[in-house]
């Protein structure tokens, strides 16, 4: 088991090395605009789990995927040159969902906000039920001689 350091370098350079190779290196023109999220590697550095957003809608994320695939080969042999360890990991390229669910929230914390505002217009023009002062207190009555500034005796 390496060490979480380790791996966590080696996961760094993987993500360095792919993104290079894709960019200068692949000339598929059903690779679209990737971007490399996250590499993630076993603690034995035996497998590579490579996360990446595509640009587009779907025919574009299922081209890129095809294209990712058909390069996997190649890329891995990149990977291999370029991190120097014993033993080259095996890749595997997963799409990554955090735009979709990013947009998804994004989406949601609209609508609270435009409730919000529904609610706090409904509030502003809200009258209290009842009295103004909702408690029951007994009534004040009035003292003899307690008129005019005059001293009870």
């Amino acid at each position: 088991m390496a060490d979480p350091a380790r791996a966590r370098k080696v996961a760094d350079r993987i993500k360095v090395i792919v993104a290079e190779y894709l960019e200068h290196r692949v000339k598929d023109e059903r690779l679209g605009f990737v971007t490399i999220t996250d590499v993630r590697v076993t603690g034995d550095l035996q497998h590579a789990s490579i996360f990446y957003t595509v640009f587009g809608g779907e025919a574009e994320r299922a081209d890129t995927a095809a294209a990712l695939e058909a390069a996997r080969g190649k890329i891995r042999t990149a990977v291999g040159k370029g991190t120097g360890i014993r033993l080259t990991p095996s890749i595997e390229f997963i799409a990554d969902a955090i735009p979709e669910g990013a947009a998804h929230l994004e989406d949601l914390l609209v609508q609270a906000k435009l409730r919000d505002a529904e609610l706090a217009a409904a509030a502003a023009k809200a009258k209290h039920a009842g009295d103004p002062d909702p408690y029951k207190r007994p009534p004040v009555e009035e003292q003899p001689g307690a008129g005019e500034g005059g001293e009870r005796s």
